[in-house]
């Protein structure tokens, strides 16, 4: 406060507020200088994180080569933001990131929060155990595996394996989880495509973008405020529409292609990566599983993919049509 004054010509409505309060601070000594100290600088200790560690150790020449390399190391749940100053420092590099799977770290034990926060494109992460909150935050074109202990005898699908707020933000990637997240799975994702074997309340909250296919039980307000992107969520029960929100999306039959495809397509990785056996499960009976499933849908998102369809049936180019369509959208015609 000692560098607070009040602007000189202000408004006459400003100046009725009082703030001697604030201007002058009745703990501070005549004199006194308040600045930074380096003496009170917190020390972080983060040479003794354990991506700095695998880094130097291990990975520094295969970012810089961008040769595929695989490492093994345990977790805690004290290594938080695991993966992120690795991701920084791939990024940093190649700024497109690099291909698919060419850093594979294998970690066992309990990912912290924000396991595998921004990881971009070429870092995958595989997870044997469970991870807290967060997981995925602002995953950025990385992959994030996780599944139970091999000798675990509990149901995947009936047990949270990732905390809340999992994949928060995200822009880009693949997550695939042999087990339930918690609250708010996927908010504000806007890229990353994720299969889960169910999630808590709030699911796809504010959602902007991307694909989340859910096989199990989902909790109550599906959806809120999600105005973009796809959810396929398994409705066994026949009872989901109980449970979303419907302000904004709707819920349609799997009837078209793509949607069969891209599902497939997905519970394939899910399987392949987790040895899901709900996942297996569906694929197996794939041809009675899939009315079972339901397409969310955010209505905006649909009139801009119809409006693009229309488009580019005239000859517009992809960038085209979608500027075109754009337009013609927020012009209601």
């Amino acid at each position: 406060s000692d560098l607070l004054k009040i602007r000189d010509g202000a408004r006459t409505r400003t100046t009725k507020v009082e703030l001697d309060r604030i201007i002058n601070n009745p703990f501070a000594k005549p004199g006194q200088s308040f600045g930074f100290d380096p003496k009170q600088v917190f020390d972080y200790h983060l040479d003794e994180a354990l991506d700095l560690r695998i880094l130097y150790q291990k990975l520094k020449d295969s970012i810089d080569t961008k040769t595929p390399t695989s490492v093994e190391v345990d977790v805690k749940n004290t290594d938080r933001t695991f993966g992120t100053i690795l991701g920084s420092e791939i990024t940093k590099r190649h700024p497109e990131g690099l291909d698919n799977d060419t850093i594979h770290i294998k970690c066992n034990g309990t990912g912290g929060q924000s396991f595998g926060a921004f990881i971009p494109k070429g870092l995958t992460l595989e997870l044997e155990g469970d991870s807290n909150d967060y997981f995925g935050k602002g995953l950025s074109g990385g992959k994030l595996v996780v599944y139970p202990p091999k000798k675990s005898k509990l149901k995947e699908d009936e047990n949270i394996i990732i905390g809340n707020v999992a994949l928060y933000g995200s822009t880009d990637g693949e997550a695939y989880i042999n087990g339930v997240a918690g609250e708010r799975f996927c908010v504000r994702n806007s890229g990353a495509r994720a299969v889960v074997e169910g999630v808590g309340d709030h699911g796809c909250e504010y959602m902007t973008g991307g694909i989340a296919v859910i096989i199990g039980n989902t909790g109550k307000n599906f959806a809120a405020g999600m105005s973009g992107g796809v959810a396929y969520v398994l409705d066994e029960n026949r009872d989901f529409y109980t449970r979303v929100n419907k302000e904004l999306v709707s819920l349609e039959e799997m009837l078209h292609k793509q949607d069969v495809t891209v599902l497939k397509e997905m519970l394939t990785n899910h399987v392949k990566l987790t040895g899901s056996k709900k996942g297996q499960e569906i694929l197996d009976d794939f041809s009675n599983y899939l009315p079972k499933f339901k397409k969310v849908l955010p209505h905006d998102f649909d009139k801009m993919y119809k409006a693009t369809v229309r488009m580019e049936e005239k000859g517009l180019s992809g960038d085209e049509a979608l500027i075109e369509a754009f337009y013609a959208f927020y012009s209601n015609k």
